[in-house]
């Protein structure tokens, strides 16, 4: 496809045909992808030509390459419509923490404690020694587990040896941390130069009150959840989080390992401390009913995700017209109120105390207002109590005669 000029902040400055850029033809598996991108991400890798500034664009192209052919949605999107079919903000890169300085460091580590998804790649130095064959391999054998801790950018390298039966029946790798550290765990395959390539990587997730990953090689199709995907899907549209959180379910490359020594690593991802960890390795054989489970609920996952996706679209619809009727809930309530405002304003329109009152007031100058209220309280008073007023009245003319009526005689 022809080249076009950058549009995102991650995108070299011309793009190029992502198979072309990874020399990959377009049926190429992912395994076949990611291969090629860890051997060409290593070729031009800064730390290994420093001297050499085109060998750092190459770098950014190889990864804005692999960022569009290793995710499903945006490699299918490319294969139909080229880049106008991408997401240009979608483009994430990979951060390498040993290259990255440390004031960078140190705002990378906030934005991730902060929740923010953040990317992060194995130290080229690591990649180049493992392809080298000069790292030192722990032997770990099945049902066995070691501890330790490994330095921030570094690797401890772990070889388990399995047999015919043992592979038949299934392997599984699990690294935990109750540290809550972060790592990635790392599986090598031989080449032939007798060094090892990468070739699966998994970074921990945070499980209850611990970090972990695993590697399940089971013979059959098993997934694996990337956190990343879910926070920049959830990130793009907040109001329909719960349909994204499935989104991140991606298949693992390799479901099968054959007899002989395999090569693992744990990788310390922290930004400033070493990483504490557990690592174990296991035979299916003790997890018969166990890996049955994985395989059925995993399958259930798969379908509910589907379903999700169907159901989506049914939300959304839903999801528009309810806002329209709540928009005209408000709207005819807002109607209604208006109208009974009004017809209560015209029933309080009924009355004569406004105009009597009135009418008096304009007629006296408003005196008749205070006559007339005087006038109530002495009506009022006199209602209140009339026989004792009377009384009163006539005790007063009683006193008076008498007083009167002893005058004469003296």
């Amino acid at each position: 496809m022809a080249s076009e000029k950058m549009e995102g902040p991650s995108a070299p400055a011309v793009r190029r045909d992502p198979y072309e850029v990874l020399s990959v033809s377009r049926d190429s598996s992912d395994q076949e992808i990611k291969s090629a991108y860890r051997k060409l991400a290593l070729k031009y890798h800064p730390d290994k030509n420093v001297s050499n500034p085109e060998a750092s664009e190459l770098f950014k192209e190889v990864a804005y390459s692999y960022s569009i052919l290793s995710d499903p949605d945006k490699r299918r999107h490319y294969d139909t419509a080229g880049f106008e079919a991408l997401e240009h903000g979608a483009m994430d890169m990979e951060i390498d923490l040993s290259n990255l300085g440390t004031v960078n460091t140190m705002f990378a580590a906030l934005f991730s404690k902060l929740g923010v998804p953040i990317k992060t790649t194995v130290s080229a130095t690591i990649l180049e020694e493992a392809l080298n064959g000069t790292v030192t391999v722990r032997p770990l054998p099945l049902g066995a587990s070691f501890s330790g801790k490994v330095d921030k950018q570094s690797a401890h390298f772990f070889g388990v040896t399995i047999n015919e039966q043992q592979a038949q029946s299934g392997i599984v790798i699990r690294v935990s941390s109750s540290a809550q550290s972060k790592f990635k765990l790392l599986y090598f395959e031989q080449e032939a130069n007798g060094g090892y390539g990468l070739a699966l990587q998994e970074d921990s997730e945070k499980t209850g009150k611990a970090t972990s990953a695993g590697m399940y090689f089971l013979h059959f199709q098993v997934y694996r959840m990337d956190s990343a995907v879910n926070a920049l899907a959830m990130a793009k549209d907040p109001d329909a989080a719960f349909f994204k959180r499935l989104e991140g379910l991606q298949p693992c490359e390799v479901s099968e390992l054959k007899s002989g020594t395999h090569i693992f690593a744990v990788y310390g991802d922290n930004f400033f401390k070493p990483a504490s960890y557990t690592i174990e390795a296991m035979c299916a054989k003790s997890y018969e009913d166990t890996t049955q489970k994985l395989m059925e609920i995993e399958a259930q996952i798969l379908a509910k995700r589907n379903d999700l996706r169907q159901f989506e679209t049914e939300y959304r619809k839903a999801l528009t017209q309810f806002q329209e009727v709540t928009n005209r809930y408000s709207v005819e309530k807002q109607a209604v109120d208006e109208l009974l405002n009004q017809r209560e304003q015209i029933h309080s329109s009924f009355t004569t105390v406004r105009t009597v009152a009135a009418h008096i007031g304009a007629s006296n100058g408003g005196g008749g207002s205070k006559a007339h209220i005087d006038d109530s309280r002495t009506e009022s008073q006199s209602d209140d109590g009339s026989s004792d007023g009377k009384d009163k009245s006539n005790k007063k003319r009683w006193f008076n005669l008498n007083l009167n009526r002893s005058d004469k005689k003296l």
